[in-house]
């Protein structure tokens, strides 16, 4: 383990001696040529390394920690899960609340999150924050988003007054940490957003951006509760997207 320089290829996994970088970000510096794919990271100031997906394509050096793209991998599930991490890496998964805290903690380094939005029409959509960390595990993984830019609308701060998420803890079945104590949307009070929307998310009121619901197929992704929701992306209806990705890289 003398030279730390090193990566783990996804086709090479196999590698007797794999090297490091502390994000994707930094292999891609030290690669230009990387391609896509499984790494093994260790964040500055952490103790333990663990592997992520690397995308490397144009403009790269991104750690994805969110991929959607069907319903083979269900995203209900409970703190822990959420906490940890949970499906494969080269496809559909979540790379645990925790792992996103430990790449975001060092505040020395400036992070952008990028979200990606496929519809079921062949179309795309993105949107981009500025400054973006995680609290830690006391603070429910807190939220931190500062300016945005994209196409897609900044559903984060909300598709109507009163939404904004930036700020609030993670919330799952098991653990509530929204901004609804109750919510009131006509005769109906919810008190729990991950009851309605499902999965796991910043949510404060329920209905703005949540893309970890349930993945509804083309011809049944409008209208439902549930779904891939970026609700300043294609109002008024909820609309369930195709595929997502959530991703940061380090500045």
């Amino acid at each position: 383990m003398g030279n730390q320089n090193v990566f783990y290829d996804i086709n090479d996994l196999s590698n007797v001696c794999p090297k490091l970088g502390t994000d994707c970000t930094q292999i891609r510096s030290l690669f230009p040529d990387a391609p896509s794919g499984v790494y093994v990271i260790q964040p500055k100031g952490v103790n333990t390394s663990f592997k992520v997906y690397c995308e490397m394509n144009s403009g790269g050096g991104w750690t994805v920690f969110q991929r959607r793209s069907g319903g083979s991998v269900s995203f209900d599930r409970k703190w822990a899960a959420y906490k940890n991490g949970f499906g494969n890496l080269t496809q559909d998964h979540w790379l645990g609340l925790r792992k996103v805290f430990a790449l975001t903690r060092n505040q020395s380094k400036k992070w952008i999150l990028r979200v990606d939005l496929w519809d079921h029409e062949g179309g795309t959509a993105f949107a981009e924050y500025k400054n973006f960390r995680l609290g830690n595990e006391k603070t429910a993984f807190k939220l931190h988003v500062g300016k945005y830019s994209g196409d897609a609308g900044d559903a984060i701060r909300g598709a109507y007054q009163g939404i904004d998420q930036n700020g609030y803890g993670f919330s799952t079945v098991d653990r509530d940490n929204d901004g609804c104590s109750p919510c009131l949307f006509g005769d109906i009070a919810e008190t729990k957003c991950s009851l309605s929307e499902g999965g796991g998310w910043w949510y404060s009121r329920c209905g703005s951006a949540s893309l970890n619901g349930h993945w509804h197929p083309s011809g049944e992704h409008i209208g439902w509760a549930s779904g891939l929701h970026w609700l300043t992306w294609k109002p008024p209806a909820p609309y369930s997207a195709k595929a997502t990705r959530m991703m940061i890289k380090s500045m």
